[in-house]
């Protein structure tokens, strides 16, 4: 009987994540690659941002959705309930009480993993379809509520006139967006990097057991419900952090954050990028919001078709992702490497 460690070790044929050398590689030079590429975005790019802050809110987001899917094996479709719920506490705390910009991403993570921790004990009892339709269910109770409750919420119209206040007191967010997506890519860094460790703790890897064997778990006295409604808490407080990140930049929140339709394409972006690698999730969305950005703005009429043949073409040519297009690139390197 071999463990999780040792099964990666051997290539993560068995587990489906990449190998353990293509594993260190990505840990030493991802963040860091993903930070450098996010600042070289700022300088590059000075009328975009507000696309790019789109996109470093989102991948976090999907960064969420990755934890749940890719290392527990919670298949779900109502994540965006966790990223609506903690829009909307951010934005009426903001609206009522404190727009400090931190507090808001407290309250928002706080929101998001209240409500997936309370969901979570409810219906992780569930596998396959049946878990799929509450977590769809799940996700269309949250946006009734937020609809019903205008007096709060804003109902149909949204909730508007959040204006966070300076970030450290100093830096104002402009109307430009350099202020919002310098903050964007700085708490989406801070997330990847608390996401690693969780992964890689020993509750992480436990997570990860569950997903492959959740009778050995039991067999050695673990509880595979209990780690998998932790994971679910903890990832609604990442999606939880990615919508109140949204309220603070965009200054509104609609009905179509707690939507199935964000939660669905948020699944898209992250099958996209690839699951269980955390990496994934940031290039997905990148890739996907992107070529939507570039199609969209050439072809208003027909986008929706290059989009699905993007998906269909990565889908077959890269079935583990765009992720896994690099680490077979990175083999082929170490592989010349070794034969010189």
């Amino acid at each position: 009987m071999t463990s999780v460690a040792e099964r990666d070790g051997k290539g993560g044929a068995m587990t489906g994540h990449p190998p353990l050398a293509a594993r260190r590689e990505l840990d030493w030079i991802g963040i860091p690659l993903i930070a450098a590429a996010g600042l070289a975005a700022y300088w590059l790019l000075p009328d975009d941002l507000a696309l790019l802050t789109r996109i470093a809110a989102s991948a976090l987001f999907v960064l969420s959705l990755d934890l749940v899917l890719g290392y527990g094996g919670i298949a779900t479709l109502g994540q965006a309930a966790m990223f609506g719920t903690g829009a909307y506490a951010a934005g009426i705390v903001a609206v009522n009480w404190n727009n400090d910009p931190f507090a808001m991403l407290a309250v928002g993570g706080l929101a998001g993993g209240l409500l997936a921790l309370v969901t979570g004990a409810l219906i992780l009892h569930a596998r396959g379809l049946t878990l799929l339709m509450l977590t769809i269910a799940v996700g269309q109770i949250v946006q009734e509520v937020a609809n019903k409750a205008r007096d709060w919420t804003g109902g149909s119209d949204g909730l508007s006139g959040i204006d966070p206040a300076p970030v450290l007191g100093m830096f104002r967010f402009d109307m430009f967006g350099h202020t919002s997506y310098l903050f964007a890519l700085a708490v989406l860094v801070v997330g990847l990097v608390v996401a690693r460790r969780i992964v890689r703790s020993p509750f992480g890897l436990a997570c990860r057991g569950v997903k492959e064997d959740p009778l050995r778990i039991s067999a050695i006295g673990g509880s595979p419900k209990a780690y998998l409604v932790v994971l679910y808490a903890v990832a609604g407080v990442f999606a939880g952090v990615a919508g109140a990140l949204t309220a603070v930049t965009s200054g509104i929140v609609g009905l179509d954050s707690t939507g199935f339709s964000w939660s669905a394409e948020a699944l898209v972006m992250l099958v996209l990028g690839g699951t269980g690698r955390l990496y994934g999730a940031v290039i997905g969305t990148a890739a996907f919001m992107g070529v939507h950005h570039v199609l969209a703005a050439n072809d208003p009429y027909h986008w929706m078709a290059f989009i699905g043949l993007f998906l269909i073409g990565i889908v077959l040519f890269l079935p583990g992702g765009i992720v896994s297009g690099v680490e077979r690139l990175g083999r082929l390197r170490r592989g010349k490497e070794g034969g010189a």
